[in-house]
């Protein structure tokens, strides 16, 4: 029997809604602002066909490099053959949301402009680099009682 290739082939659980989540669109997705150079990431929403993402774009990350009234222009890099090539998708609000990716880093960004801003007060110098944790501090463990264990014999009598 033939295998259909079409065009949302294999997407029965990529494109399906979430447990509880299925149903109207919240506003909240309408509400945000997208600006050129946002980093979103692109998932597919099935309760909306239109501008859809094709399946190979689903779960990418992205910079955005045109704003529209409903939509955006995503670059994404995608793998063709040995080599990525830079694509451009144009994906309606609903398929998108922002990418957390850089969050970690920007709050990494601003602590350490606060304890550099710390230490200049009190002229100190301050280490900045993320340091490799280290191996777990030494243990003894204590041999005084030793208790020694032994099977129970099988009884058959109730």
């Amino acid at each position: 029997m033939g295998h259909s290739a079409g065009l949302r082939a294999g997407t029965r659980y990529a494109f399906s809604r979430q447990h509880r989540k299925k149903g109207m669109i919240a506003l909240g997705t309408y509400m945000k602002t997208y600006r050129v150079g946002d980093i979103v990431d692109i998932k597919a929403n099935g309760a909306v066909q239109k501008g859809m993402p094709h399946k190979v774009y689903h779960g990418k990350t992205g910079i955005i490099y045109n704003v529209t009234k409903s939509a955006v222009g995503v670059i994404v890099s995608k793998k063709v053959g040995n080599r990525y090539l830079e694509k451009r998708v144009n994906v309606r609000v609903e398929h998108i949301a922002k990418s957390r990716s850089r969050d970690e880093f920007i709050n990494r960004v601003k602590s350490n402009a606060q304890r550099r801003r710390d230490a200049k007060e009190k002229g100190e110098s301050v280490q900045l680099k993320r340091q490799p944790v280290g191996p777990r501090p030494s243990t003894t463990v204590d041999f005084s009682e030793i208790e020694s264990l032994a099977p129970q014999p099988y009884d058959t009598h109730i």
